[in-house]
């Protein structure tokens, strides 16, 4: 049987990257996307090209209901093994002042809320040797001032998660998170600032953004057999950051 993993957010960016590389791994993958139904459908059809099964489910990960519909939508593709939490949202960069209440819960609903929905669902419905990991930011070590120190702060209860959950769902279910660095995606858009990877270039020890691809690796690798002792661990993909 092939492993079914669920992926949040991966219409766009890391979580279409990660769609991708599992469905090159073999799995059969159901993943959500909130709005750009083009872009998830590219996704589905790289996922059939690569000769798995897929699932694209629009739904919004702060909504119990939705998590429940995702999941159990990713129920039909057969016995879950693993979950990449992924869906996230900065807001717009600028000084820790001028941060509006709307941004404020907006990222703790979707970065942090949503991640949590979708760990307990998860924990319910993996099996012996499923897998989970939560992708978190370098911006929880950092603490990203003048940027978004809100949005490093809920990552750091990400990591805080991972910990605990590993400790908790051990030796049943592994928990793991991967923290990147300052990655080429378009999430660098909507935080007001489009060229802000390469912006940021003379900063990263390696000279460089990353690539979500290099991210996915990451991931993928921590969901499968070659990290079977590995759990509580966050692992950074941050080009030496």
């Amino acid at each position: 049987m092939a492993p079914v993993t669920v992926v949040t957010g991966g219409g766009r960016g890391i979580g279409a990257a990660t769609v991708r590389q599992l469905a090159a791994a073999g799995h059969d993958v159901a993943f959500c996307y909130r709005s750009d139904a083009e872009a998830a459908a590219t996704v589905l059809r790289d996922v059939h090209a690569a000769g798995r099964r897929g699932i694209a489910v629009r739904a919004d990960t702060t909504d119990p209901d939705q998590v429940g519909h995702l999941f159990d939508a990713a129920g039909k593709l057969g016995e879950l093994t693993g979950l990449v939490n992924n869906a996230g949202v900065t807001s717009p960069i600028g000084p820790f002042v001028d941060l509006t209440l709307t941004d404020l819960r907006r990222v703790v609903d979707v970065n942090l809320v949503g991640y949590v929905l979708c760990a307990q669902q998860a924990a319910r419905r993996l099996g012996d040797g499923g897998a989970i990991v939560n992708v978190s930011s370098v911006a929880a070590t950092l603490g990203s001032p003048g940027e978004y120190v809100h949005y490093a702060a809920v990552k750091a209860a990400t990591d805080t998660l991972t910990i605990g959950l590993a400790k908790e769902l051990a030796p049943r279910i592994r928990v793991n998170g991967v923290s990147p660095g300052i990655i080429d995606t378009e999430i660098h858009t909507l935080s007001g600032v489009p060229d802000r990877a390469h912006r940021a270039a003379d900063r990263i020890p390696l000279g460089r953004p990353g690539r979500a691809d290099e991210v996915a690796a990451a991931i993928v690798w921590l969901l499968g057999d070659a990290a079977s002792y590995t759990t509580g661990t966050v692992l950074k993909v941050a080009g030496g950051m």
